[in-house]
């Protein structure tokens, strides 16, 4: 089969299908080829970069037909950059990709019929442009030395400058230009992965609803030259409210460090979801679009048929963002977090709202809600879970099959991991009865999908 196709060999490829992560599939013979920024329906010239024994990578040399979903990208440097893989796939395109890519990946993986799943139809954006409520931005020098910020190239760890993020706040360039300006004033390093060298690794910028921002400063050290110079120029910038100081001295991909200090304004940001407060720390994890996580949890809500005296556990409740929502039409919540500062800012988050039907434990789900049930007899009418990408802990999926719920809603941002945690909760007692995607990452192959499960034969009409 390798023989097929050679590295540098020169192909035309119609593009019939993309993968989870956006690259175009074609076929040459019974080979599949891969090829990024094509768009299904195009066909192409490309060159072949790489041949494995039953597939190919290509690279893109123009593009002979384009398909009728093909639009312009509006970011100059979307080829580049990693952050958008869809930008030149038209709107509705995206959404019809995203709602095939939940359906391929519950059928594929999780072995479900398509008649099992129920779909409905993807929750798609009003406006699928400057949606995000936080950007990192790794900071270095480009090829002329020069300091830049920008975002990473995919699969790599090279920086691609971006001077307008088309799916970021509008003012976040304001904010990275005024420290970079700070930067070269004060001579300050950009950090360097290869060497552990240089002060400057990240900007973190979050913004809220009504326009107000936190700033955090990700430095190799603990202390930046000039730091009253630069906290004053910030703070005099329109909707400023919190600029933090974290201290990551290791050599790791992760971010943020273990050290964090507020230099001038708050510790957290408030913004809202619905008619709900959260107060957000630099370390807290808050959803980036909004307008969509309000739409996420109120289809979350609906799924859970709450009558206003049902017990609810929320697993993987991190600062109660789902929790709060919960409570306001449910009996009593309870949310369990392996997080202490999440579980503080959960509580906190309830008291901001006046909340007090819930109860927020810190610890494993797989330990926390046994110990609950078998020493305080609490059950779970309904549970939540919104577990991180890689899924659901194999401990907590038993726990969740133990304690039987009348219904369980399971909020994913992974289709594969989501797919092999139904297969596994079906096999044990429960059924699908809807599936509805939700896009919170326009212009990206991300999707969000909600789900709800019975374990007992629901007529769906009352809910």
């Amino acid at each position: 089969m390798q023989d097929t196709l050679k590295k540098n060999d020169e192909i035309r490829v119609t593009i019939s299908d993309l993968t989870n992560e956006g690259l175009g599939v074609g076929k040459i013979g019974t080979m599949a080829v891969f090829v990024k920024d094509t768009v299904i329906g195009d066909t192409v010239r490309a060159v072949v970069t790489k041949v494995k024994a039953h597939y190919a990578y290509a690279r893109a040399l123009e593009i002979v037909l384009p398909s009728v979903d093909r639009v312009p990208a509006v970011c100059p440097v979307a080829r580049q950059c990693g952050g958008c893989q869809l930008q030149m796939m038209d709107y509705p395109a995206q959404l019809r990709f995203k709602e095939q890519k939940v359906l391929s990946c519950l059928m594929r993986i999780g072995h479900f019929t398509e008649e099992e799943l129920h779909m409905e139809p993807i929750i798609g954006m009003e406006d699928p442009w400057h949606y995000r409520n936080k950007a990192q931005y790794p900071v270095g020098i480009d090829k002329s030395g020069a300091i830049i910020a920008g975002f990473y190239a995919g699969r790599t760890h090279s920086i691609i400058r971006c001077d307008d993020c088309m799916i970021g706040d509008p003012h976040n360039q304001q904010i990275v230009n005024r420290v970079i300006a700070h930067m070269n004033r004060f001579h300050i390093d950009a950090y360097d992965e290869k060497t552990g060298n240089g002060l400057m690794r990240h900007i973190m910028i979050r913004s809220s609803h009504d326009g107000r921002f936190m700033v955090c400063l990700v430095i190799n050290g603990y202390e930046i030259p000039g730091l009253q110079e630069l906290t004053g120029d910030l703070s005099s910038m329109p909707g400023m409210q919190s600029i933090i100081l974290n201290s990551n001295l290791k050599n790791t991909n992760v971010i943020l460090g273990e050290y964090t200090r507020t230099i001038w304004g708050t510790d957290y940001l408030e913004d809202r979801i619905g008619d709900i407060l959260f107060r957000i720390s630099a370390r807290s994890f808050f959803q980036v679009n909004r307008a969509q996580t309000e739409k996420l949890y109120q289809t979350a809500l609906s799924f859970a048929a709450l009558t206003g005296h049902e017990t609810v556990w929320d697993i993987y409740c991190g600062i109660g963002t789902i929790s709060l929502f919960l409570a306001k039409q449910a009996g009593h919540v309870y949310g369990v977090e392996i997080v202490p500062e999440a579980i503080e800012d959960a509580k906190m988050n309830a008291e901001l709202n006046g909340i007090s039907n819930v109860d927020f434990y810190t610890g494993c789900a797989e330990e926390v809600l046994p110990e609950k049930y078998r020493e305080e007899n609490i059950r779970a009418d309904v549970i939540v879970v919104d577990p991180p990408r890689k899924g659901c802990d194999p401990a907590v999926l038993k726990t969740i099959t133990d304690m039987a719920p009348d219904r369980l809603v399971y909020v994913s941002c992974d289709p594969a991991t989501l797919a092999r945690d139904l297969r596994y909760l079906c096999d044990n007692g429960f059924t699908v009865e809807k599936v509805r995607p939700c896009d919170m990452f326009g212009q990206t192959v991300h999707v969000e999908t909600v789900v709800l499960l019975s374990t007992k034969s629901m007529n769906i009409a009352k809910y």
